[in-house]
């Protein structure tokens, strides 16, 4: 194996480590805060769900600074309500709302 073919291995194994060890900054950096599908968000694990949450509360607030814990929880249970029941999945949790439960956008 030529040291190119060699370092390109060393570095998806590295990279598939990090993915499978749940790393937050990873998380972060992939996570898609209000745009993630309702679909999506309803497959996360709960970890994962708050990741999302937060991002989206950062992105909805235009604030980098953590939001209280209270409301990440609130916020985790109103979009999951709200995604469990949208007519259509692939509604961004940005969007789910009550008007989505019945309509399929």
């Amino acid at each position: 194996m030529n040291k190119t073919a060699r370092w390109t291995a060393v570095a998806a194994a590295a990279l598939a480590v990090t993915l499978s060890t749940g790393c937050s900054e990873v998380q972060s950096a992939l996570n898609k805060g209000g745009d993630t599908k309702c679909s999506d968000y309803l497959a996360q694990k709960a970890d994962d769900q708050r990741v999302t949450i937060t991002k989206f509360i950062k992105q909805q607030t235009g604030n980098d600074n953590e939001p209280a814990g209270t409301q990440v929880d609130l916020s985790m249970a109103a979009v999951q309500g709200l995604c469990a029941v949208q007519a259509n999945k692939d509604t961004p949790i940005k969007n789910a709302d009550l008007a989505g439960i019945l309509i399929k956008k």
